[in-house]
Parts: C-alpha cells; sequence; structure tokens
C-alpha cells in the first residue's frame, strides 16, 4: 500500500481488530485462526503490524525490507508492492544522548523510562513470494515432530526455575500446572507434550499472581491455548485451536479482545525466541 501514512496504517490495524472481535462475537473462529496462524510466522512483529501483514498478504511467509533481501542474495522484483508495516523514529536527541552519553543506551534497557515520545512512519517489508535470487536456507522441519524444540523446552522451563514432573496419571488432564510447578501426563506424543508443555509454561507467565486478576478461569485457558498453537506453528508443528467458539466469551468487545491478544503474543514471542536461540547453542 504505497503513500500510506502512520495515521492510515492505525485506522487499518483498529478496523482489522474490530472486525476479528466482531467476527469472533458471531462464532466464526476460522478468523481468529488465521490470525494466530501469522501470529506464528511473523512473532518477532508487534501485534499492530501483524495485523497490517495480514489484511495486505494474507499469504505471507517469510517477510523483510528491501536491503535485507539484498543482504540475504535476493531482489524484490520491479513492480512489487510493498507491504505497510509501522516503524518506531528514534528522536535525534535520543541518538546523539547515545553517541555522546554511552550509558543513556544501557539505562534504557535496565528498565529506566524514557519520557519522550515515540513516533512512527510508515516502512515497508515484502514477502519471499515476490522476491528473486538465492534460495534460502531450507526451515522445513518433520510434520507433527517437534525435534529438538522439545528438550530445548524443557531446559528453557528449568531456565526459569520452574520444577517439571511426568506422571502416570493427572486426574484426566494431559498437563497442570500450579505455580513453580509444571506435571506432564506420561505417554503423551512427542507434538503432544511440546503442546501441552508450552500451554502450561503460558499460564506460568501469564496467569500466576497478578496475573489472574481481572480474569476467569475459562479466558485463562483460552489464552494459553492460544500461546501454545502460536508457539506450535511456529516450530512447524499442526496445530490450530481446539475451541470452536474461541474467544467468543469477549463478545465483542474490542478492547478486552486486544488487550488477550497482546498478552498472548508477547508471551508466545518470548517463548519462540528463547527456542530459536536455544537451536543455536
Amino acid at each position: 500500500m504505497a503513500g500510506m501514512q502512520p495515521d492510515q496504517a492505525r485506522q487499518l490495524i483498529d478496523s482489522q481488530l474490530e472486525a476479528l472481535s466482531e467476527a469472533l462475537a458471531a462464532g466464526q473462529s476460522d478468523r481468529l485462526q488465521a490470525f494466530l496462524a501469522t501470529m506464528a510466522r511473523f512473532h518477532r512483529y508487534s501485534l499492530g503490524n501483524t495485523l497490517l501483514i495480514m489484511v495486505q498478504s494474507p499469504e505471507a511467509t517469510h517477510v523483510a525490507g528491501f536491503a535485507t533481501w539484498l543482504k540475504l542474495g535476493r531482489a524484490v522484483r520491479k513492480g512489487e508492492k510493498g507491504i505497510a508495516i509501522l516503524v518506531p523514529i528514534r528522536p535525534k536527541a535520543q541518538a546523539e544522548d547515545e553517541k555522546e552519553k554511552p550509558d543513556a543506551k544501557a539505562k534504557a534497557k535496565d528498565g529506566e523510562e524514557d519520557e519522550r515520545p515515540v513516533r512512527f512512519k510508515v516502512g515497508y517489508v515484502f514477502d519471499v513470494s515476490q522476491t528473486e535470487g538465492d534460495e534460502l536456507p531450507s526451515l522445513a522441519r518433520p510434520e507433527g515432530d517437534p525435534g529438538q524444540f522439545l528438550p530445548q523446552l524443557r531446559n528453557l522451563v528449568s531456565d526459569m526455575e520452574i520444577a517439571l514432573e511426568y506422571r502416570d496419571d493427572l486426574g484426566g488432564a494431559d498437563g497442570l500446572s500450579s505455580g513453580g510447578l509444571i506435571a506432564i501426563r506420561q505417554g503423551l506424543s512427542p507434538a503432544e507434550e511440546f503442546s501441552t508443555l508450552v500451554h502450561e509454561l503460558a499460564h506460568e507467565k501469564l496467569h500466576k499472581g497478578e496475573g489472574r486478576v481481572g480474569t476467569t478461569k475459562r479466558s485463562r485457558e483460552l489464552e494459553a491455548e492460544a500461546v501454545a498453537c502460536v508457539v506450535s506453528q511456529g516450530v512447524g508443528l499442526l496445530a490450530e485451536p481446539a475451541s470452536s467458539d474461541y474467544i467468543q466469551l469477549y463478545g465483542g468487545d474490542k478492547d478486552a479482545l486486544a488487550a488477550s491478544l497482546f498478552k498472548i503474543r508477547d508471551a508466545a514471542a518470548s517463548i519462540l525466541a528463547a527456542l530459536d536461540a536455544g537451536a543455536f547453542d
């Protein structure tokens, strides 16, 4: 969408969130399943940019900027239209601070808030299908097998100082979490164990302590299910939400849905980032 302005991009994000909320309120869960699949492919992008990618290019699989594709040995074909996303603009004063005061950037990383407002501009990315050139490294993995990501997920749980136990019976459940402890039922397939472990890890990250405030058991289960879906698809597993009326309980409340999607996106992105990092250890 050439020539798009930041305000137009925000309006597009808002309209897509509105449409998604209305679709869910009407019981059309396929819209959310499509969005979660997009989130799995682009977990490094913000919720807003994920919505922008989905509405402009729902079939996109791998996107990057013009210069990045060149570095990868591929070129955007002539005449291809970019996919508009919002890109933050660092204030000039901030860049100068970081140059003149090396500790300024470190303080920001340590959590010290910068009160200067963040502005955005519209940038453009292109899907791999819009490019030509060198073949990309294969990212294909056996369908239904998490491979090395299952032991990496177990290591992540351990690194978070969460105990992991395997039990013969969990009263009919495949997994349980109880604040610092995750129990998984013995005998699950690798794909089932991976998805179940992510589900319970999502509960640990999102719904313990203050994370339970303002939530219901149903909303917590739906959020954990969505995180498991996104992460499972992100590592190449076939997965989709089991709930046919997914997040229908939000009743068309766009703000409540947005808050839930932000939580889902952040939890899934942090788990996938950790698994990506582990793949190169």
